[in-house]
């Protein structure tokens, strides 16, 4: 008697236990008649509690990334889901509760996160009466986040009273207030100085800890980015790398941090060779696959 063969098993959906999900992400813009392709195929998994940061150079599209996670912008293709959330699928009332109760935003220049005629606690409690929440509850969420952040002496002041770091941490507090899943920074430490931007860093390592919220924060400074477990690169609108720290301990019980970089590989098994390795191998449009017993090599065309 024959019997069909068994059907392969299905893989498992991409980034199936992740909060964060972008698969062969695209966002093109037209200006004109001229279209501007920001993502081009972007691949990402974010793991709830996570604290990541992710590099890249001007234009690389990593603000872009961050402004679809965000809900303020859409994608133009592919995959995009934020907990329960399909990105791409939002109606203008989805978008609305999703940036109210999912995800908390704060942006590089403090005068776009702040009102300048409200004290930092009416700030905080602003978005929590949008949202619905009672006098009680907004009060004491209020000066839980404020002391958290170390700015609970700064309750009465408005943002002209404030200095740089306290602006930026009342900003946190303010995008932590309806207890979002994720916060997403944007430059959160380009306006301030070394020391200041060490405390507010550190600050958002305190919420990631203390509330166990996922930190995705958009960044161009290597002091800020070596300090989390993983730093995701973007280059040409795909991730293109990753470093990945943890610490260890030696001999003699002295802990250090080791960093290791990956090359990433996306849905298509594309995956970008370093401007500095192409360049002292000559690599150019066709290049030798081999395999190997346990890699593969990537030769010159001779």
């Amino acid at each position: 008697m024959l019997t069909l063969p068994q059907a392969a098993a299905k893989p498992p959906e991409f980034g199936r236990d992740a909060l964060i999900v972008c698969e062969s992400l695209v966002r093109i813009y037209q200006t004109g008649s001229i279209e501007v392709q920001a993502l081009q195929g972007l691949d990402l998994t974010v793991d709830a509690g996570e604290m990541i940061a992710v590099v890249g150079a001007s234009g690389s599209g990593k603000s872009t990334l961050l402004s679809i996670l965000a809900g303020i912008d859409a994608p133009t293709a592919g995959r995009a889901r934020v907990d329960t959330w399909n990105l791409l699928d939002l109606t203008r009332k989805d978008r609305v509760h999703y940036r109210r109760h999912t995800v908390g935003f704060v942006r590089q220049q403090t005068a776009s996160n702040l009102v300048p005629y409200l004290t930092a606690r009416e700030m905080v409690d602003l978005p929590m009466t949008a949202a619905g929440a009672k006098a009680k509850e907004r009060r004491d969420r209020t000066g839980e986040l404020l002391d958290a952040l170390g700015v609970g002496d700064c309750g009465d002041r408005r943002p002209g009273q404030l200095s740089g770091g306290q602006q930026m941490r009342v900003a946190i507090a303010v995008a932590l207030a309806n207890r979002p899943k994720v916060l997403f920074a944007d430059e959160p430490t380009g306006e301030l100085d070394t020391a200041t931007a060490a405390e507010v860093f550190g600050a958002l390592r305190d919420v990631n800890r203390q509330y166990g919220v996922t930190v995705v924060v958009v960044t161009h400074d290597p002091a800020v980015s070596g300090q989390v477990e993983r730093t995701v690169a973007i280059r040409d609108g795909r991730t293109s790398s990753e470093v990945l720290r943890r610490t260890a301990t030696n001999e003699d019980g002295d802990t250090h941090v080791i960093a290791e970089e990956y090359a990433v590989m996306d849905r298509a098994g594309r995956v970008q060779v370093p401007r500095d390795f192409r360049e002292a191998l000559n690599l150019t449009r066709r290049v030798r696959l081999a395999l190997e017993p346990d890699h593969v090599t990537i030769r010159p065309d001779a």
